[in-house]
């Protein structure tokens, strides 16, 4: 019952802070203008991401579980956010803002969040990370944290995908028992689908890097926290399923890089929306799509988590290869369809 209430307390904070984030982004003039590159023909407000943070902790600490895991939890996601909204709202060096994303997973580490070991794919044993915990675990959250900001390129994207993983990572945590992990994983649900009401095509606002790097964190956070236990032979791999659109896109995105000889930090048209995008689909369309996508993969996931060993193993070769495939048939992998777009598709 406190979950849910902690839940809902969230949904209708980012409900009510959205509206004020909006009229405090346009006094203050903080929007994300238009150009070629594009989508939005007008001026938008990016702050959105504020109201995401607000209704986290609000329903975080509505939940009454002061711990020092918790706290940690806090502290890191709010250097994260306010990191990403220095950068909204006059930029900072990309240096600069994974300075604050390494510090506020440093904050986690010590309050107990750390991946120790993971499992053996080949014999299912535990491989202990011993003095690589703390570099291992920075680099997930890190990782996770540009992963989701990478994705948000359409309106309600990120957040959508996000809500998704969240819910899907609840349903996991769970069936294993971790009901901390769990509740943590809903609330943060509840907070992006609050925004989201404002968010989705055609978006009142964006939630910028203060919004998508706290998203990315929280949710690499949880993983760790709920579902970084387990020694089956999939246990290590659930996670990566949970957030595979923003994981494997950040991937092929590399990938992709390599292949036509570009920088690999550089930007490109060739992510999963801008090749849906270039078959036709509208930006609505394009979301939907991802949002189907992210469930099939998370269901896929919650099944792995509660099936047999064998079983588990059938459904991560599956979605492994339908990815991949999904991934050259498209162009995202090896960006065959890169620069099709006409300037009216063209996203942010």
């Amino acid at each position: 019952m406190y979950v849910w209430l902690s839940a809902a307390l969230a949904f209708i904070t980012a409900m009510l802070v959205t509206p004020l984030a909006i009229k405090t982004a346009i006094k203050y003039n903080i929007v994300d203008q238009p150009n070629l590159r594009k989508v939005h023909i007008k001026p938008v407000p990016r702050m959105g991401g504020i109201a995401i943070y607000a209704a986290f902790v609000v329903g975080t600490l509505a939940l009454g579980l002061y711990s020092r895991q918790v706290a940690s939890l806090l502290i890191g996601g709010t250097l994260v956010m306010l990191f990403g909204f220095v950068d909204d709202v006059k930029g900072i060096s990309p240096k600069v803002k994974l300075l604050g994303q390494l510090l506020a997973s440093l904050v986690l580490v010590y309050g107990g969040f750390s991946v120790q070991f993971i499992t053996n794919p080949f014999n299912g044993g535990i491989i202990s990370l011993g003095i690589f915990a703390v570099p291992v675990t920075v680099l997930w959250l890190t990782g996770i944290s540009n992963a989701v900001n990478l994705i948000d390129g359409l309106d309600g994207l990120s957040a959508g995908v996000s809500s998704i993983a969240a819910l899907c990572m609840a349903a996991v945590c769970l069936a294993q028992g971790n009901t901390l992990s769990a509740a943590l994983a809903v609330i943060l649900a509840a907070s992006a689908l609050g925004f989201l009401r404002y968010n989705f095509n055609p978006a009142k606002t964006f939630m910028g890097d203060c919004g998508s790097l706290f998203l990315g964190f929280i949710l690499g956070a949880v993983a760790i926290l709920g579902l970084s236990k387990g020694a089956t032979v999939v246990s290590i791999f659930i996670p990566l399923i949970i957030m595979g659109i923003p994981i494997f896109d950040t991937f092929f995105a590399i990938v992709r890089r390599m292949f036509l000889h570009k920088p690999i930090f550089g930007a490109d048209k060739g992510h999963l929306h801008h090749s849906l995008l270039s078959l036709g689909l509208s930006h609505k369309q394009t979301v939907l799509a991802i949002y189907a996508i992210s469930l099939i993969m998370d269901l896929g996931a919650v099944l792995m988590a509660v099936l047999t060993s064998s079983q588990a193993v059938l459904i991560l070769v599956l979605i492994t290869i339908f990815t991949f495939a999904g991934a050259e048939k498209l162009g995202v992998l090896r960006g065959n369809k890169v620069g099709k777009l006409s300037s009216s598709e063209k996203t942010r």
